[in-house]
């Protein structure tokens, strides 16, 4: 589904407006495409040592531009990510990288890492919502949830799909409980510490799901048209392959 049928079903009635002209997720990334501006270190980066009693990886905060950084702010070297939750790419990217980046480099200091969620599918909406549902210690660890778990969460979407559709009509307070239902997401975050009652309080919230397109339409008019997007240090990667990211992350000074 394009992004303009996100914002006819999703969000019509908002004020938001969600014009990105944006393609869903993009085709399968080419490993070895040529990447933005070259980001080199010469020397590897050394290791910082954490806030006393803390580890880097417990370092989160939500950021200016709507998204949460994990690890050390003022790390040499620094990642952000535009995905969709619903994308498969962003999946296997997540499922491939996320032990070594959140097991190794987040800790040792000298990388942080910020996941931006772009709202290119209508359940992209919900999932969002009850990502930022939780306090913001939970927000990506329910990321890595969401993609370890994405074809579980995608069989339930394409078997809810016409409900979903459905529950996109109702008033504004109830539109993205009933989607949210149709599609199993209220039980599967649940499970993973955002209770049903607290999820659907949030999903209620109609402001939430605004902010979430106004994010999107911002992400767009940066020039961001496909998911996943990757910097490193401001310098875009073209290859968004674990594969792509990890060679460049070397490049980095990140070895």
């Amino acid at each position: 589904m394009s992004v303009r049928f996100v914002r006819r079903i999703a969000l019509a009635s908002t004020a938001a407006v969600l014009a990105l002209g944006l393609s869903a997720c993009k085709e399968e990334p080419k490993e070895g495409a040529a990447g933005g501006t070259p980001v080199v270190s010469a020397t590897p980066h050394a290791n910082v040592p954490p806030p006393a009693g803390k580890t880097w990886a417990d370092v989160i905060e939500k950021t200016a531009d709507g998204g949460y950084r994990v690890g050390n702010p003022n790390a040499p070297v620094k990642v952000v990510e535009y995905g969709s939750l619903s994308c498969p790419h962003c999946a296997k990217l997540a499922q491939e990288s996320f032990e070594t980046m959140f097991g190794e480099y987040i800790p040792s200091g000298r990388l942080s890492f910020e996941f931006r969620s772009f709202a290119i599918h209508p359940q992209d909406v919900p999932m969002t919502v009850l990502l930022e549902c939780g306090p913001k210690e939970s927000y990506v660890s329910l990321v890595e949830q969401v993609y370890a778990n994405f074809d579980q969460l995608a069989q339930k979407t394409q078997q809810g799909a016409q409900a979903a559709e459905q529950a996109l009509t109702l008033p504004e307070g109830q539109r993205f409980v009933a989607m949210a239902e149709a599609i199993g997401l209220p039980e599967f975050f649940a499970q993973r510490g955002i209770s049903v009652d607290q999820g659907k309080a949030c999903l209620a919230d109609f402001a939430r799901a605004t902010k979430v397109a106004q994010n999107a339409e911002a992400y767009g008019a940066k020039g961001i048209n496909s998911t996943p997007t990757l910097f490193i240090n401001d310098a875009k990667l073209e290859d968004t392959t674990w594969n792509g990211l990890k060679g460049a992350l070397q490049k980095a000074g990140i070895r």
